[in-house]
């Protein structure tokens, strides 16, 4: 709202208007204030929800070794990160952008899903959602989220081309935006992958199931991150500050895909438009870094599933939008290996019970429970593929060492546009 208003102002030769042009100073700006919003907010709300005794109940202190210090903490707390990321956006961002209308869509309805489900879970039953409902809403949106990329004439791509030069190979773009599902390849030199050529053996139908590949890899991705993000909520501060990382890696990525000369030099494909996903992330950066100072060791709020579902699917959205869904293994690395843990232990364990064995691949699934489970925790019976490590670590350093790795991998992420 405020990036119209100083444009128009900026025609009367306001002093200073022409400085929301810049993406820079507009998501410093989105980040300065979505930090201010999460910090005054997020007081108000703890203690609005301790009045409506909106809180955690104590948990099984067989999976949670610190469940009874948590007996008491107020959940929902997604709610103050969708507040802090949503009011910052429509603040600064262009609401005209198609990018910008899919990152508040994806926000508010996965946030809503998750609401729902935490709500119930206080309110009717701690099961709260059945989880068909959970992946039918994920699923609608991903399916959203892929028609409009398909159909918007404002979601284009601008290809880059080599051209052979006497000093070397030169990367331009070309001057007609297109629609296209190319997609960026993590270490390849002609590094993009066309969902059309890999239906090329459909002839003249090739072009309709490119798209509607596309559109299911884009209701998978947000579906699986959606979850992965779910199941990494389960420390304090592990899934915001996990989520932070990725989001800045991804904001990164998003302000070089719309910058022509930063896009040649990389070799990858210009995005016209991307910009304001620097805006919205950024203001979603800072949201989850204001959501830490009451949700670190030890919490005062938990995001209950209002805001890990809302978190998964940004970042999953944001990564299609930019043609980078292929690096998602690396930036949400945290995310893969806790939807892996669960599956591998859920499957060894089933394969355990035909034979009459109780067989388990990790201590604890998912993998951040292994960490904090004492030995005496263990039954004896049980035959454990990894059993490591083999003390209990507390739970804030648990935290901060999935924090370094995930800067590494998005770190690792970042620098494969160069090596290819």
């Amino acid at each position: 709202m405020l990036y119209y208003l100083f444009r128009y102002l900026n025609e009367f030769g306001i002093p200073g208007s022409h400085m929301w042009s810049y993406i820079s100073f507009r998501a410093i700006l989105t980040l300065v204030l979505s930090l201010m919003i999460s910090a005054w907010f997020g007081e108000w709300f703890i203690k609005y929800m301790k009045r409506r005794n909106f809180s955690e109940q104590q948990r099984d202190a067989s999976i949670d070794p610190y469940g009874v210090e948590k007996k008491g903490v107020p959940t929902m707390g997604g709610i103050i990160i969708i507040v802090a990321t949503v009011v910052p956006a429509l603040l600064f961002g262009r609401l005209r952008n198609i990018y910008m209308l899919l990152m508040l869509g994806t926000t508010l309805w996965l946030g809503l899903l998750g609401f729902v489900d935490d709500y119930k879970k206080l309110t009717q039953s701690k099961d709260g959602m059945r989880p068909i409902v959970k992946l039918a809403g994920q699923a609608v949106l991903g399916l959203i989220v892929g028609l409009v990329l398909w159909l918007s004439p404002d979601a284009v791509i601008r290809e880059n081309v080599s051209i052979q030069k006497q000093e070397g190979v030169e990367i331009v773009h070309k001057s007609e935006p297109v629609k296209s599902t190319l997609t960026t390849i993590p270490f390849v030199k002609n590094n993009n992958l066309s969902y059309t050529e890999a239906c090329s053996w459909l002839g003249k139908y090739k072009s309709a199931a490119g798209w509607v590949l596309f559109v299911l890899v884009t209701i998978f991705i947000v579906m699986a991150v959606s979850n992965g993000a779910n199941m990494n909520d389960g420390m304090d501060g592990m899934c915001a500050g996990n989520s932070a990382i990725m989001c800045f890696a991804l904001a990164i990525l998003a302000y070089v895909s719309s910058h022509t000369e930063f896009a040649a030099y990389l070799n990858i494909m210009y995005i016209p438009g991307s910009e304001e996903l620097v805006v919205f992330l950024m203001a979603f950066v800072g949201a989850l870094i204001g959501f830490l100072w009451y949700n670190a060791y030890p919490a005062q709020v938990f995001m209950g599933d209002t805001g890990s579902l809302a978190i998964g699917g940004i970042i999953a959205v944001t990564a299609i939008i930019i043609h980078k869904e292929l690096l998602l293994p690396l930036i949400c690395f945290i995310f893969f290996i806790e939807s892996v843990s669960v599956l591998a232990q859920t499957n060894y364990a089933r394969y355990g019970n035909r034979k009459g064995l109780k067989l388990r691949v990790f201590k604890r699934a998912p993998i951040h429970d292994a960490f904090r489970v004492r030995p005496d925790q263990i039954p004896a019976d049980f035959k454990i593929l990894f059993n490591w490590p083999k003390g209990c670590w507390l739970e804030s350093k648990v935290t901060t060492r999935f924090w370094i790795v995930s800067i590494m991998m998005c770190a690792l992420a970042i620098v494969t546009l160069k090596i290819r």
